[in-house]
């Protein structure tokens, strides 16, 4: 989906997003994307593994 975005549009992202946030909202921005990304990974991985043991007691029975 973002694979044909290059190095100058993520430049014109990121001073877009310097412009509208300004330079102190910006790192709590980011930081908060982290934490939301992190937790979207660690429950994906939480139902992935769920879905693993469900799958082992199928092949058990």
């Amino acid at each position: 989906m973002f694979s044909n975005i290059g190095i100058p549009g993520l430049i014109l992202i990121l001073v877009l997003a310097l412009i509208i946030f300004g330079p102190k909202k910006l790192p709590e921005l980011g930081r908060a994307v982290g934490q939301t990304l992190g937790e979207f990974k660690k429950s994906t991985k939480g139902l992935m593994e769920d879905d693993k043991e469900v799958s082992k007691e199928d092949k058990k029975i």
